[in-house]
């Protein structure tokens, strides 16, 4: 109600009325009560409010994403109550232009303390820009805050006020448009940690003092066994090693992945310091690790020669595929040998110089290609979706950036069936023993989204043999085995991937939709990602005593998960944008030269187009022939009176240049293929 109704129904004299008011608005300020925009007051309850973040746009207005999952709000410009990009807050819908439009009634937390930006200064008003477009917002540098710096720099600003929006200089990172400073300048925008506290440091050096070979009481040796690592040429850190060989008809798999949990104690400053950080951070000149190198690249790095301790999966694989039997143990090992994928390659295809080079390695390689061949076959008859999605692998050496062809070899496929297997098995091992745990979940896709997929699908002319409601992996996988080799595969390939939810992290038990998978988790990547240590601790206590285990995590992988999927998201993104930097670096000196390319977004405003090395670039809608254009949002078409543009679609494109601020390669067409 709002306080003239209150008034009213109380029966009170004006003075009483403009009291309850100041009262009225004295509950807001303190975050008992709430006020919409047409004056009524009321709780939260009552208004139906729901607590969610909020994504600004640099337009001014943003859309609001609710903890529930319930659809998202549309928040015009001046129903956004003064909330930033990320802002924590509460909202309600409202009627509106559309069905989906909200309001913000209170915002809970702010989701920026520091903003990175470049300083400038008009006369006497000093103020920073945000890198990051989506806080639409000036933020005033008061005299005194502003440390020196100079127009035209990076900065990082920490707020001191909201309302208006001011704050201080806290750290200048260097001459706006350079190319380190912008690094850094993304680095710092993201909230990623470069340097470790001194303690951590400290726990770090002292846990790598430790001598596995006396450690390893209670543990199956596996010293005597070959085991080795595969990894590319440029890899950080090796956690993860494997052992194959026949046993009468059927194969014994082991997956060996260090035992990180043994140095790293719960709730030591080690484990809070890998918790905040939730995974390691990899850009082209560096690694931002979730541990000390002390214990990344020392004591649990699983190096060639040196006994080291480790968690062993070890499985028993039929001739169909399917794992037979199945155990954990803690373990101590010893690699043989430091591989490569292009070493593992080459002795599978059976070059000379590396069967020369690794002669006792050529049966243990025969016979780990075709476990490879037979567990891949299986997830594809089981309805696993093997799409097609290719990466930007980016080389700094010496000052030089380098974009490589990346072609996916069969060392490749066996290092992913080995692990994706490990992962499913160690799973499958911790809920048949109802353990609380930490899986990877990627759900199947809405029924609005394989609506929306089966329209496209229409649009094509072709007829899917699935309904929306229950779409499995077998669905999906049929679909493109039946389109290969037809025109429509890779368009369809890319649509598909936009169908399908992200996988994240869970206390749950959802299952995996791409790998056809019941239940999966991360288990194989402890040095670098939380979820993999915290899991191991888990499955460690759990094979002592599975009830204390029970007690001590239930609560934890909550917490854990939470956690990890906001750091995984926030790494991802942190990767992506510094990549785009690393490219249009690449690309700058290419203007003039043409490449061909495929089609792998259209938007209203353009194209994007991907080249063979994975490089993307922006054909804005005047590099297209002239034309009017509609574009149509669900069939992912740019259709104009004389031409038309696809996903998928193959086209020669021109390099006309780079937008460092946006980091984008600007394309122009030079014809379509």
């Amino acid at each position: 109600m709002t306080d003239t109704e209150i008034a009213r129904r109380l029966r009170l004299g004006r003075r009483e009325a403009f009291a309850v008011r100041d009262m009225l608005l004295a509950l807001v300020r303190e975050g008992e009560l709430l006020t919409d925009a047409r004056g009524r007051f009321g709780t939260a309850e009552q208004f139906g409010a729901k607590k969610g973040v909020f994504t600004g746009n640099e337009r001014g207005f943003g859309f609001f994403a609710p903890d529930d999952g319930s659809g998202d709000l549309f928040i015009p410009r001046r129903a956004t109550l003064g909330a930033l990009h990320l802002d924590t807050v509460l909202a309600i819908p409202v009627a509106g232009k559309s069905d989906d439009e909200g309001e913000i009634l209170a915002i809970l937390s702010r989701g920026y303390r520091e903003i990175v930006g470049t300083f400038h200064r008009e006369g006497h008003i000093a103020y920073v820009v945000p890198d990051e477009k989506k806080l639409c917002a000036d933020i005033l540098i008061p005299a005194g805050k502003q440390c020196r710096c100079k127009e035209g720099a990076k900065a990082v600003v920490r707020i001191r006020s909201y309302d208006p929006l001011t704050g201080e200089i806290g750290e200048i990172l260097g001459e706006s448009g350079e190319f380190f400073t912008e690094e850094r300048a993304l680095i710092r925008a993201h909230g990623l940690r470069e340097t470790f506290p001194e303690e951590v440091l400290s726990e770090a050096e002292r846990q790598a003092r430790g001598d596995p070979a006396a450690e390893c009481g209670g543990r199956l040796d596996l010293r005597g066994e070959c085991i080795i690592t595969v990894d590319g040429e440029d890899t950080r850190d090796i956690d993860d090693a494997i052992s194959v060989k026949k046993s009468g008809k059927n194969y014994e798999l082991g997956v060996h992945i260090a035992d990180v949990s043994h140095y790293v104690k719960r709730n030591s400053p080690l484990d809070r310091e890998a918790f905040e950080r939730g995974t390691s951070v990899y850009f082209p000149d560096r690694v931002l690790p979730m541990l000390p190198p002390a214990l990344s690249n020392g004591i649990c790095s699983l190096n060639e020669g040196a006994d080291r301790l480790t968690l062993s999966c070890l499985m028993t694989v039929n001739a169909k595929g399917k794992v037979i039997k199945k155990k954990i143990v803690p373990s101590v090992i010893r690699s043989r040998h430091r591989m490569t994928y292009t070493d593992v390659t080459r002795i599978a295809e059976g070059d000379p110089k590396a069967l020369a080079d690794y002669p006792d390695l050529v049966d243990f390689v025969q016979t780990a290609v075709q476990l490879t061949h037979i567990l891949k076959n299986a997830r594809e008859q089981r309805g696993g979706v093997a799409l097609d999605i290719r990466e930007t692998k980016i080389i700094y050496e010496d000052g030089k950036i380098e974009i490589p062809n990346a072609p996916r070899t069969v060392s490749h496929d066996m290092i992913e069936q080995f692990m994706v297997l490990a992962n499913e098995s160690v799973a499958a091992i911790m809920t048949e023993m109802h353990m609380p745990f930490v899986y990877r979940v990627h759900e199947k896709p809405t029924a609005e989204k394989a609506e929306d997929f089966i329209g496209f699908l229409s649009s094509l002319g072709i007829t899917p043999r699935f309904r929306a409601e229950n779409v499995s992996p077998a669905d999906y996988r049929e679909l493109l085995h039946g389109l290969e080799g037809s025109p429509y595969f890779p368009l369809v390939n890319r649509v598909m991937l936009r169908s399908m939810m992200k996988a994240q992290y869970s206390p749950v038990n959802a299952g995996h939709f791409g790998l056809a998978s019941d239940c999966y988790c991360h288990f194989t990547s402890p040095i670098r990602r939380y979820p993999d240590l915290c899991i191991h601790r888990i499955i460690k206590d759990a094979l002592i005593s599975p009830e204390k285990a029970a007690a001590a995590y239930g609560e934890f992988v909550k917490q854990a998960a939470i956690r990890s999927s906001m750091t995984e998201k926030n790494a991802a993104e942190a990767e992506r944008d510094v990549d785009a930097l690393y490219i249009v670096g690449y690309m700058q000196d290419k203007t003039g030269e043409e490449y061909d390319a495929t089609v792998s977004g259209v938007t209203g405003a353009g194209l994007f187009a991907e080249l063979e090395n994975a490089v993307e670039g922006f054909l804005p809608l005047e590099a297209l022939p002239d034309d009017y254009y509609e574009f149509l949002e669900t069939h992912y078409i740019l259709k104009g009176m004389r031409n038309a543009f696809t996903l998928g679609q193959k086209v020669r494109v021109r390099v006309d240049g780079v937008d460092w601020g946006a980091r984008k390669v600007l394309f122009g067409l030079v014809k379509t293929l």
